[in-house]
């Protein structure tokens, strides 16, 4: 893969990272129950929202290791150890946003019935769930297969 492709994709995560953490320090200011809240208000009383904080860095952890896959591919280290580690700590990223995402559906059904319209909220969990799982499952075919080349690679490379 080209330099300036690993690169390229390298500036859209980043841009991913921080357009998710914008949107995760702004969105709470529109909601109506915080038109006239205080920033402690906003941020101190809402336990779903130090929840999905605190989900929030398996996310940006999944970022972060994606931006070093890429600049393994970049620097044309696709077949090592840390390249399987790098996949392997992705999917456990996204094995764990699935867990917090269940839990948020699970907050929704049973504390939010009949107080709020769930619907909006259900609906983007259920399409996060499968962006998550299809991710994981994703990362765990790279990984395995990566790691049987990378197997592949040193007994070669003990042979000659």
């Amino acid at each position: 893969m080209k330099r300036s492709s690993t690169i390229f994709l390298q500036v859209v995560i980043v841009f991913i990272a921080i357009g998710a953490l914008a949107l995760m320090l702004w969105e709470p200011h529109l909601e109506g129950r915080n038109a006239h809240a205080t920033l402690f208000q906003i941020y101190f009383n809402d336990p779903f929202l130090a929840y999905a904080y605190i989900a929030s860095i398996a996310f940006f952890v999944a970022l972060y290791q994606a931006f070093k896959l890429l600049g393994y591919v970049g620097r044309n280290e696709v077949f090592s150890q840390r390249s399987v580690k790098a996949l392997r700590t992705i999917k456990y990223c996204a094995m764990s946003l699935v867990g917090f995402l269940v839990g948020a559906e699970g907050y929704f059904f049973i504390v939010q019935r009949g107080k709020d319209d769930i619907a909006g909220g259900v609906m983007m969990g259920l399409f996060l769930i499968f962006v998550s799982v299809v991710v994981a499952t994703a990362a765990a075919v790279f990984e395995r297969t990566l790691q049987s080349a990378v197997e592949l690679k040193s007994e070669n490379d003990l042979t000659v």
